[in-house]
């Protein structure tokens, strides 16, 4: 099939990942791809949107985001209706520009599919019964778009399983994070890390796009870096445990984060928020306060046997959501 995709391509969020997870097994399954994507100056207004590779022969450049004001947006057309198309993907997301998105899916003859990125039905400004297809990750989401015959549940993808050769804490204890979250989101770690220094020896490896950590500690080491996706888990696997940090919102969200992470089967520890909802509670740690945290933690280095069951159902999990599986499920919409 031909398949084109609407969407953020190359960058950090999870737009882009979904797009990127998806439109590769395409590829892999023989599928032609055309991927139509923001102008790296409009998208880029945006702060967590920052693109990480240049981009592939099949990605054209030809719409512009609204301003995080959501003005403006428009959509340079002739790119995308001087080709036919079997399959058309719409990432919706806050700051696509929706009046031109609904203009141009109207004039598509395909089968046209929306994914659900919004996390309220008042951050949606099109109507979504111009698509075929109703994408949504769980059934949280049918608070965002309601119920009808068009959605489809299709739960986000996973980055396949790889597995580390390291042993638990060999060398030295290392807990390791990465992103650009705010300051205040890494507070529970550094104040659990604080309490645990008087028992362990470790390291806490931080990698952040922007501006360092306002902290200071003997075990603190960070490294201004943007970690690319091909390299993320030889970053993972050199460490012990993930630190995830994610801040309390009332939508409905996912942690792409989360989704690229769990692959590489080292125990990730998170808050509870609502981006963990709906996984596996025994496939990550999630905690509620700093005294939670500082009691799984411990259990985490001292329990053997709870780390494996941990490590057991994250395979599980990752298995049954792998990008292969749910890119196939995208394809049976056709």
């Amino acid at each position: 099939m031909r398949i084109g995709i609407f969407s953020r391509w190359n960058a950090t969020c999870g737009v882009s990942l979904h797009a990127e997870l998806i439109g590769r097994e395409f590829i892999k399954k023989g599928h032609e791809i055309y991927v139509f994507a923001p102008y790296v100056q409009s998208a880029s207004l945006w702060w967590h949107h920052r693109i990480i590779k240049e981009d592939e022969p099949f990605v054209i450049r030809c719409y512009e985001e609204m301003d995080p004001n959501f003005r403006g947006g428009k959509i340079d057309e002739e790119k995308i209706l001087e080709r036919d198309f079997d399959l058309f993907i719409v990432e919706s997301y806050t700051s696509i520009p929706y009046g031109a998105v609904e203009a141009l899916v109207k004039k598509l003859d395909c089968t046209k599919i929306v994914v659900i990125h919004e996390g309220s039905g008042d951050d949606i400004r099109y109507d979504v019964n111009i698509f075929d297809h109703v994408v949504i990750f769980d059934e949280r989401y049918y608070e965002v778009v309601g119920r009808s015959d068009k959605v489809r549940i299709i739960p986000y993808p996973c980055v396949p399983v790889k597995r580390g050769s390291r042993k638990f804490a060999e060398n030295i204890l290392t807990f390791i994070s990465f992103g650009r979250q705010p300051v205040n989101e890494y507070e529970d770690y550094i104040k659990a890390l604080d309490r645990l220094s008087e028992k362990y020896e470790f390291v806490y490896k931080v990698f952040r796009s922007d501006g360092l950590l306002p902290f200071e500690r003997g075990w603190l080491k960070q490294e201004r870096k943007r970690i690319k996706s091909e390299e993320l888990y030889d970053y993972l696997h050199s460490s012990d445990i993930h630190l995830l940090p994610k801040g309390k919102t009332d939508k409905v969200v996912v942690s792409s984060t989360l989704f690229q992470c769990l692959g590489s089967l080292i125990p990730t520890v998170v808050p509870n928020t609502r981006h963990f909802e709906t996984v596996d509670k025994d496939a990550v740690v999630i905690y509620t306060d700093v005294d939670d945290l500082v009691e799984k933690l411990v259990r985490l280095i001292e329990d053997e046997d709870f780390r494996r069951k941990v490590i057991e159902a994250a395979e599980k999990f990752v298995e049954r959501n792998s990008a292969e599986k749910i890119a196939e499920r995208f394809l049976e919409l056709r």
